[in-house]
């Protein structure tokens, strides 16, 4: 798994981790690959393009087109692929778009095939792309939510690129996670507003446990306060609710990369073949001499 670790600000914790458990990007240049799997991660500076890792990034972009049958872009790498490929600019909500909001499907694309025809599907982002800005550029919209806007999309280039906004691969507590970071921050006077509970997401009893954590919050911050965070209540009852769909649609997507690779181990299947089959010809020669 590569990783442009030189680019992006690291403690020594991390860098060591990165050292030790994934391979330099490097590596990847001269290598073909049948499946390409791009995350997000959080934007430090307003403008995509004025990223550390922004060289790097759109590097890959353009390697995945000629070196794989098909790549996910998923949350922010979603937004960087459609502003390098055709200057797709995004927009930022008024609050972060967090929780999970009911998404149908809108297309007989192969990728959503067999899965749930409405969902509910993790969101946690600030900013979305135009549905009209998509399709005006080729892409083909797979679901949208229930509020008009896009969840996941695909454009047919030399490799199938399909993007996500939401989180398939979310677990079960993750955005309960992201929701205490943010909490976090918070207390620790690196934001000046609370974080909106995510939506649609935890039971009464959890929700009543965090607003009252929020009100004595809001009345004094204290780092000492994240203590109280009702993690273990708020947890009891998550359910991923998401993750058949989230199943169907990454089996989908193996499928397709293996129906693309099926040619060439037919082609692989028929040299061996050819191969075995004049060595045991040379052995009988050889024998019968």
């Amino acid at each position: 798994m590569p990783s442009a670790e030189a680019e992006v600000p690291r403690s020594e914790q991390s860098r060591r981790y990165i050292d030790s458990s994934y391979r330099s990007i490097e590596k990847l240049w001269e290598s073909q690959l049948d499946g390409l799997i791009v995350t997000g991660t959080e934007p430090v500076v307003a403008n995509l393009a004025d990223e550390p890792y922004w060289g790097t990034l759109t590097r890959v972009l353009e390697w995945a087109e000629q070196n794989t049958s098909s790549s996910i872009w998923s949350c922010l790498a979603a937004h960087a692929a459609v502003l390098h490929l055709d200057g797709i600019g995004r927009r930022r909500f008024n609050e972060k778009r967090f929780g999970l909001f009911e998404c149908a499907g809108v297309t007989n694309h192969e990728l959503i095939g067999g899965a749930p025809t409405r969902l509910r599907v993790p969101h946690s982002r600030w900013n979305d792309i135009d549905e009209s800005d998509l399709v005006n550029c080729g892409y083909r919209i797979l679901t949208r939510a229930s509020d008009g806007g896009v969840d996941s999309f695909v454009k047919q280039r030399k490799s199938l690129f399909v993007f996500f906004q939401g989180h398939l691969e979310y677990e079960a507590n993750t955005l309960l996670l992201e929701y205490r970071r943010d909490i976090g921050r918070y207390l620790r006077g690196e934001r000046d507003t609370y974080p909106r509970m995510p939506e649609s997401y935890i039971d009464e009893d959890a929700a009543a446990a965090l607003t009252a954590l929020r009100m004595r919050a809001i009345v004094g911050r204290r780092v000492e306060l994240l203590d109280e965070f009702a993690t273990s209540l708020a947890e009891r009852n998550l359910t991923p609710m998401w993750r058949p769909a989230a199943t169907r649609v990454y089996r989908n997507w193996l499928t397709y990369l293996y129906a693309q690779k099926e040619p060439q181990l037919e082609t692989q299947g028929r040299k061996k073949a050819a191969r075995e089959t004049g060595f045991i010809s040379e052995r009988c020669y050889a024998a019968a001499d």
